[in-house]
């Protein structure tokens, strides 16, 4: 029997991850009913019960909300004792006794072993005047009594709310102790073991579970709690390695991608392939196996392998899109392109597809089937701008500037403005219409005022190109009195002024972006570059630069362009030094892989030192054809897109 049914599964779902409350007109209609019910009361006294209520609440809203009249009724508080009646069974029960520090509360009532209604209606109000704590302290007593699942639960979602994963983990599996035969309690105290890293308890909890339905469905409690680092990862798969997965899905695939991680796919195929067994067209297992075989078989089997899972499902989506990335991660555009058109005209509608689609059809050139695929896209408001865009970038790349300016010009979502209006801009400065694109930045500005910073710069770099300097000083200047806080004009600011001349204004600028941003590369590398320029042999210069060109392509911290700029600081110095074979070893192979004007120039001159005037020729004629060295209006700080 598989008892993790739909209706548990919901109400786990509404407990563990929405924290779904109760509202008191709810909580009063379900003891009125089970009142009626269970003790067969009159209606009319069972709200004559439900209403005596804490003083602080007001029972004339009660009666509203039960849409009754004012019942006149003691009511009960913290400080308020009942008579007792003259029946000796009768003794002072405690509602909260000190729990978490709490001052008792006594309320004379005959002393019953399930939850009391006036204690649950004390949380209730407590928990809605947001006095949490009493209100969980009330709650996780009374759930100890019989018949106290439903209360179990609320204490359950208001520890969940306010209390630490740990706690709530101690507060379950104590009362999954008084209860070892409340099979949902296994599920709750499993799902918080894993996510309180408690994986030998979670582990014990998952056999019991599965000793009692091989077959339960796990995956509620494997919500939100798959690990960060690779010491839980371990642990967490330690754990799992003895429960017996064969016949559950759920547990085989968090294995399966468990082992994928740690680079054992042959192992993970196995259990993917028993969830698949199980769940056959189910298309997250169905990603993950292609994502395990990647490891392990040529790019031929895995795409075969992919069309076959497509074509039994041949309305899902995210195989699609799947095997569409997976084309193009192996560079097989053309094939890619050709299924997400097949794609377009099965989810004609979808625009995710359509503009993957003419992205694609961008990167191999296919532009009237870009512009046609855009065009269409173009048509639905929330995505004109990204329409837009790529139009620009089609006519950019077609070589037509004045349409290309003209889409560029319409865009107007925030996160693409700013990069079409640089756009702009870069046009405008090949055609050598210094004022169009100053013009373009000043009306961007006023546009947008969140870009106003990066217009200032950008204009500032503008001026800089037109051999005006201190224009462009003074233009930061003023702008950092405006933005005294933006990094990015600060930094600007910084790169304008002269390493020897300005030493002390530089060096205390850049020492200030490093205190807002210590792990800022670009400002490190800034900071190295003053310190070489003024002392050759600077220590503290060599190591920031060095450390740089040391991150690995894989460190989340590469970044290519920063890397080359490290370089050409290293190299710079080394020529200063006269250390001409140390430039080559520095700048020869990046050079080759991706050149720069001033990468070529720094190796030129190194060549030069050595008087090597075959390479000299040889670097100074790609250099005229690269960059046309030597005339004027050249700069490779302006590159087409």
């Amino acid at each position: 029997m598989i008892f993790f049914g739909s209706v548990f599964q919901s109400q786990f779902r509404l407990l563990l991850v929405n924290g779904e409350s109760f509202s008191l007109r709810a909580l009063l209609r379900v003891i009125v009913d089970s009142l009626y019910r269970r003790y067969k009361l009159t209606l009319s006294l069972a709200v004559c019960l439900c209403l005596m209520t804490p003083a602080h609440a007001s029972h004339a809203d009660l009666g509203q909300e039960t849409n009754l009249p004012e019942i006149s009724t003691p009511f009960i508080n913290s400080k308020t004792s009942i008579n007792a009646p003259s029946d000796d069974q009768t003794q002072p029960i405690e509602t909260v006794d000190n729990i978490n520090g709490l001052a008792p509360t006594s309320i004379w009532q005959p002393e019953m072993q399930e939850p009391s209604l006036y204690a649950l209606l004390d949380a209730e109000f407590a928990a809605d005047r947001d006095d949490k704590r009493r209100a969980l302290a009330i709650y996780k007593q009374q759930s100890f009594k019989d018949d106290a699942t439903a209360v179990f639960e609320r204490a359950l979602s208001l520890s969940l709310r306010s209390e630490r994963v740990e706690d709530s983990l101690q507060f379950a599996k104590a009362w999954q102790d008084q209860n070892p035969d409340h099979v949902p309690a296994w599920f709750y105290v499993a799902h918080l073991a894993l996510r309180a890293h408690d994986y030998l308890l979670a582990g014990e909890t998952l056999n019991r579970i599965l000793r009692y339905d091989p077959r339960a469905d796990l995956s509620e409690i494997l919500i939100g709690i798959y690990p960060n680092n690779d010491e839980d990862k371990r642990e967490l798969l330690a754990a799992l390695q003895p429960l017996d997965s064969e016949q559950n899905a759920s547990l085989s695939v968090l294995k399966a991608g468990l082992l994928y991680q740690f680079n054992e796919p042959e192992i993970a195929i196995v259990h993917i392939n028993r969830a698949l067994e199980r769940q056959p067209d189910y298309v997250p297992f169905i990603t993950l196996k292609a994502d395990i075989l990647r490891k392990i078989v040529t790019a031929e089997t895995v795409v075969n392998y992919l069309n076959q899972a497509r074509m039994r499902n041949p309305d899902s989506k995210s195989l699609y899109l799947y095997e569409i990335r997976y084309l193009l991660d192996i560079k097989q555009s053309q094939e890619a392109w050709e299924l997400l058109l097949n794609a377009h005209s099965q989810f004609i509608d979808d625009e995710e597809i359509t503009l993957l689609a003419a992205l694609v059809s961008l990167d191999i050139e296919k532009y009237d089937s870009a512009d046609q695929l855009l065009n269409t896209l173009a048509k639905t408001p929330a995505y004109l701008d990204r329409a837009y865009y790529y139009l620009g970038i089609s006519a950019e790349r077609q070589q037509n500037v004045e349409q290309a300016k003209r889409y560029f010009n319409n865009v107007m979502q925030e996160d693409l403005v700013l990069e079409a209006r640089r756009k702009v801009v870069a046009f405008e400065l090949l055609n050598d219409d210094t004022d169009a694109a100053i013009a373009t930045l000043e009306k961007l500005r006023k546009d947008f005022s969140v870009f106003a910073p990066d217009t200032y710069v950008l204009q500032a770099d503008i001026l800089w190109q037109q051999n005006e300097p201190e224009e462009a000083l003074r233009l930061l200047t003023r702008a950092a009195r405006k933005y005294p806080d933006n990094e990015t004009l600060l930094f600007a600011r910084a790169q304008l002024l002269d390493d020897k001349n300005d030493y002390i204004v530089k060096r205390t600028l850049l020492n200030h972006l490093q205190a807002l941003d210590p792990s800022n590369l670009s400002y490190q590398l800034s900071y190295a570059q003053l310190l070489l320029a003024n002392e050759r042999s600077s220590e503290q210069g060599l190591a920031l630069a060095t450390a740089i060109i040391q991150i690995r392509y894989d460190d989340p911290r590469y970044d290519n362009d920063l890397h080359l700029q490290a370089l050409n600081v290293l190299a710079s110095n080394s020529l200063a030094n006269e250390d001409y074979q140390q430039v080559i070893d520095y700048l020869q192979t990046p050079y080759d892989v991706f050149p720069t004007l001033r990468s070529g120039t720094l190796l030129l001159r190194a060549y030069q030192g050595l008087g090597n005037n075959e390479k000299v020729e040889t670097l100074l004629a790609d250099l005229q054809q690269r960059f046309s060295f030597g005339q004027s209006n050249i700069s490779d700080r302006i590159q087409l897109y």
